[in-house]
């Protein structure tokens, strides 16, 4: 298994964690999981498009014959190539300048929000595996950022790292993420991994995270793009 295959896998399954998802089916150079969300209905991972191409080709037309909003999401180190594939399958490219990317949660920066702000942690246990959830609160109540991470074997996985427009540009998603990640230390997980929206790769790189792949995002034809 190439080391980006083996990422990937380990990529979806903490991410399956977090969200709660069943175990994702191998179809044979693919993952696909019932995510049952609105807008995506179900996702296919690629894992082996750079290796063989003509896989990533016959994924594609396997996503396009879905009868249910069915999600497409390419790790590559060449996205033009895979954005041709898809296209030509008659797929949406969605996103095509995400990145997946790893860390090391020991050097990770712990950053605590400031007053009127408070962080509240919390882990619940998944099956075999834990969810973290880092809440900062407004001293009104109001939520100014959220995240999760799903702790698979010894991966942590962020997810869903979301700011509230009201209360952007104070520092709230770091606070967030250095929750997460100290949480994670303390369950014993060390390395990090995520996809990063175009708006998170900023963040991301300044808290240490490096880019290891480009992620491509397609869907079936009429599909809208949610969280």
């Amino acid at each position: 298994m190439s080391n980006l295959r083996d990422l990937v896998v380990r990529w979806q399954r903490g991410w399956g964690v977090a969200r709660a998802l069943p175990v994702a089916d191998d179809v044979g150079g693919a993952l696909r999981v019932r995510c049952m969300q609105p807008g995506r209905d179900i996702e296919y991972v690629a894992l082996d498009a750079d290796e063989d191409f003509a896989s990533l080709t016959r994924l594609a037309a396997l996503v396009a014959g879905e009868d249910a909003i069915t999600w497409l999401t390419v790790p590559t180190i060449d996205s033009a190539r895979a954005a041709s594939a898809v296209v030509a399958a008659g797929l949406i490219v969605l996103k095509h300048s995400e990145l997946l990317m790893t860390a090391d949660l020991r050097g990770h920066p712990r950053n605590m929000p400031a007053a009127p702000y408070r962080l509240l942690t919390q882990v619940d246990p998944h099956g075999g595996d834990s969810v973290v959830t880092a809440t900062v609160r407004h001293e009104s109540g109001e939520v100014g950022a959220r995240g999760t991470m799903g702790l698979a074997g010894t991966d942590a996985v962020a997810d869903r790292i979301e700011t509230t427009p009201a209360h952007r540009r104070k520092g709230l998603a770091s606070a967030v993420m250095s929750a997460l990640a100290g949480s994670a230390i303390e369950e014993g997980v060390e390395r990090g991994i995520l996809i990063a929206s175009e708006d998170g790769q900023r963040l991301y790189r300044t808290l240490g995270w490096k880019p290891v792949a480009d992620v491509l995002i397609a869907t079936t034809p009429g599909n809208k793009y949610p969280s």
